[in-house]
């Protein structure tokens, strides 16, 4: 594993308390960061052994704009700073065509997964800014650029993701804060239980290492997204597809 020291570095993973988010929390902990986990439902992690290795653990609803500037104040409060913003909350939302799709779920998917990430981009962009550095990487999918069939929400809100980095990014690009984004294929995670066996063997079936990716794949890339070694690349996609991404 490629080691990168973080070391006087606070750190913000949403959505961190399981899954994609609990990986990258544990990657930036491990290289040195001071992480604080925002997370929905973050009592299991306080519960557990893995929930010691974090400076705090915060419960955030991130499609609440007043929850994620509090967040942001309790998060300052405790670590000092922000140096590094991980905005990984998400849900997949139901598989229907998009003629079924009930609007509820659009609604609370465009809301998490989009609008979300905005509102903890808007909050923590200002605290960089005024520090002068910082590292944003939102956790997108190879589903907003290629389009999921029976996934319309979770497709456009990744989609927006990404407009939303490339976005962010050029705003911040002389400002010391480096802003991009992951798309992961499928990865092995709780989400999939959201998920039918036929989506997911459908969508196994695109990747043409023939597998899903795993959370310390996409943690590691992560990880070098918010090191030093990332120094020219902003507003960029990387995929973590397994050769499923065509551009």
């Amino acid at each position: 594993m490629i080691h990168f020291d973080f070391s006087g570095r606070a750190a913000v993973v949403t959505g961190g308390g399981k899954g994609i988010g609990l990986g990258i929390a544990q990657r930036l902990a491990g290289a040195g960061a001071a992480v604080a986990v925002w997370d929905m439902d973050p009592d299991p992690l306080r519960d557990s052994a893995a929930g010691g290795a974090f400076d705090a653990i915060f419960a955030v609803d991130v499609t609440e704009p007043a929850g994620v500037e509090q967040a942001v104040r309790d998060t300052l409060a405790r670590l000092g700073r922000i140096d590094i913003l991980v905005n990984n909350a998400g849900v997949a939302g139901p598989t229907a065509p998009t003629w079924e799709y009930p609007l509820a779920e659009w609604d609370r998917v465009i809301a998490t997964d989009l609008t979300g990430v905005f509102l903890c981009c808007r909050a923590v962009a200002s605290v960089m800014r005024e520090q002068g550095s910082g590292r944003i990487v939102n956790i997108a999918s190879v589903a907003g650029k290629e389009g999921n069939a029976n996934a319309c929400a979770y497709s456009a809100a990744k989609a927006g993701v990404i407009a939303l980095t490339k976005s962010l990014g050029k705003e911040l690009a002389r400002s010391g804060i480096i802003v991009n984004c992951v798309a992961p294929a499928m990865v092995q995670t709780d989400l999939l239980q959201e998920m039918t066996s036929a989506y997911i063997a459908g969508v196994t079936a695109k990747i043409p290492m023939g597998r899903l990716g795993t959370v310390r794949e996409n943690a590691d890339m992560v990880a070098w997204l918010c090191s030093e070694a990332c120094s020219f690349s902003t507003g960029a996609v990387f995929d973590v597809s397994g050769g499923r991404a065509t551009y």
